[in-house]
Order: structure tokens, then sequence, then C-alpha cells
């Protein structure tokens, strides 16, 4: 049985805090220090601009400078898509891996795997797709870019995992082909994924939280606004398996959204460097939070809750909630 999410189902009364964050405005919220005893990801999206990288480069350094202020060891990045825009020349071999990827985000900051999905501008054909070569730069000798197909899972961590984590690729069919724009997975891929999908969420493990990551939002505040086929292949399976936590990007700007009985909490971290984009939605309709704003995000994780902040390009945290092994969503954290 499905249940259609209407804007108005919104869930507000029962975060704690949420008086306070009406009364305040998107950043009203005061988010509390990370926990350096805690497992910690950091994740970014649409970041790989061609051209200027300024953004980029001030949200990459916002990172690495959060990270040693508050005494992190970052167990995990995760690339939330859109890694490249314009001709990636050379392919995998291309030096834009070493200045935006390598360098932008090093390794003696981030030694851990960076764990990426793929983007509509991954896809893009200028004049080719950056897909192959994303997918052969995983299996260079030592790198950190992690990327074992289109889709895949994985533990997080490795050893006692606390999180199922099921990376998916959002970029359905539309039909268009050609040079220029967007390609994507066909129909007969599609179906595949799905059929995986439903398998891998009904897979015993012994991780108290299950995390999606797709490039596209199934709910969004933002000028693409809510996915049709998202919302009909995925939403049913997030609510069916109580998926704790979907992350996506897309939309450049950071996004936070709550719906009145789902058990998901929809992320969007969209707003790694390239140019942002005006929110859609009026702001009583958008749910705790939604910003244009660049930054990243900070998920914080141990056995009892999930902690997922919002960090500007200044480094200021922004927004902030914890997320229960039952659900419980509180804001504020």
């Amino acid at each position: 049985m499905t249940h259609p999410i209407q804007r108005r189902d919104f869930l507000r009364q029962s975060f704690a805090f949420s008086a306070l964050a009406a009364g305040l405005g998107a950043r009203g919220v005061l988010a509390q220090a990370p926990n350096p005893g805690a497992k910690h990801i950091l994740m970014v999206g649409d970041w790989g601009k061609d051209g200027d990288h300024s953004a980029q480069t001030e949200v990459a350094a916002a990172m690495a400078r959060y990270a040693h202020d508050h005494s992190l060891k970052t167990e995990a990045l995760f690339m939330l898509g859109d890694s490249w825009y314009g001709p990636l020349l050379g392919g995998e071999n291309s030096p834009r891996w070493q200045t935006q990827f390598e360098e932008m985000y090093p390794r003696r900051v981030f030694d851990c795997p960076a764990y990426s999905i793929m983007g509509n501008h991954d896809y893009q054909r200028m004049p080719f797709s950056k897909v192959e070569a994303e997918l052969l730069y995983a299996r260079k000798p030592g790198t950190r870019w992690t990327q074992p197909a289109l889709w895949y899972s994985f533990d997080f961590p490795k050893e006692n995992p606390l999180m199922r984590v099921i990376a998916l690729d959002s970029n359905m069919p539309n039909g268009r082909m050609s040079f220029g724009v967007d390609f994507t997975l066909t129909d007969a891929q599609r179906q595949q994924q799905l059929a995986w999908f439903r398998s891998e969420l009904s897979r015993s493990t012994s991780a108290p939280f299950t995390v999606v990551l797709g490039h596209h939002p199934v709910f969004s505040n933002g000028p693409h606004g809510d996915h049709p086929i998202l919302k009909q292949d995925w939403e049913p399976l997030l609510r069916q398996h109580k998926v704790h936590l979907y992350l996506a990007g897309h939309d450049h700007d950071l996004q936070h959204l709550e719906f009145a009985g789902h058990p998901t909490s929809f992320v969007s971290s969209g707003a790694g460097g390239a140019d942002l984009y005006t929110l859609k939605i009026g702001e009583k309709e958008r749910g705790p939070y939604a910003e244009k704003v660049y930054g990243f995000s900070h998920l914080e994780v141990t056995p009892e809750k999930l902690t997922l902040r919002h960090v500007d390009a200044q480094g200021r945290i922004v927004h902030g909630f914890s997320k229960l092994v039952d659900g419980v969503v509180t804001l504020g954290a």
C-alpha cells in the first residue's frame, strides 16, 4: 500500500526545539559540538565544477579545518555525485583527478575511502561521459576513490558495523542519448537495480542503521523539485524497510526534510562547489531546514544514534539533528 506525501504533512511539532527553530529561522537551532569518540563521515556533492574552482576550494578547506578543529578522525568521505562538470579529458588519467580530488581533499587529512555515486553531470557526454573513467579510476592501486559499480553496498565501519550503506544510481531513463546532454541508465538497468535494491534491503544485517545514497533527491525544496520516478520506485521501499537516512545532492544547497509518519530523514548536500540554486519552496513548507549556501555535511555515528550536521564554507554548523535507532528525531543535535 502506498502513502502519498503532501507538503502539509511535514513533521514539525514532534521535533525537540521545533518551536524555537520556527521562531529563529533556518539557522535557529544551535547544534552541539561533535563527539570525537564517535565514527565520523564527511560528505559533499556537486563539487567538480570545470574552470573556476574557488568555491570548491573554499568548501574543501572548510572540511579540513572542521576536522582539525574538532579533532575528528574522518573514516569515510561520501561523494554524492556530479563529481565532474564539463569534459574530463584523458578519462581516468585526466589531470583533474589530481587538482580537484587528490589535492583538493588530501590524504594527509582524509586518509579514508571516498565512496562515490554517479550524478547526471558524470553521465553527460562532452563528448564522452565520465562514468567509465570514474569506475576505472576506482581500480587504480592505492586510490581512495571507491566506486566498484554503478550501484553497490558496504558496511561502515567494516569491523562491528554501525551502518549498512546502499549506494544507488539515480540517473533514470529519459530517452535522450545525443551529444552534450545527459544519458542515463537503460530501462533494463533501472529494473535490475530496483530488484537488487529490494534484495539488499531484505538482507539481514547486524548494523543498527540503514543509510541510502542517491544523487537525485526523492524530495527537494530546490528547483528540481521532487523526483517522480524515485517517488514511485524507491520511496515505498525506504518506508517499508524503515531506512534511517536518504542522502543526496543535485540541488546546489543544503536541506533536511521530514514527513509525518515517514521513517526516513531526507538530506541534501549539493553545495560543494557548483553555482548555488535558489530554493523554490516557500519557507513555511520546507521542513526543518533548507538554505542556499556553500558547504558540506558531517555524519556522526554511534551504536545508539546518527547525528547529521550541515556546515557552511566558513566552518559554522548551520543545522543539525540526531536520529535514534527507533527513528526518533531531535533537532539541534
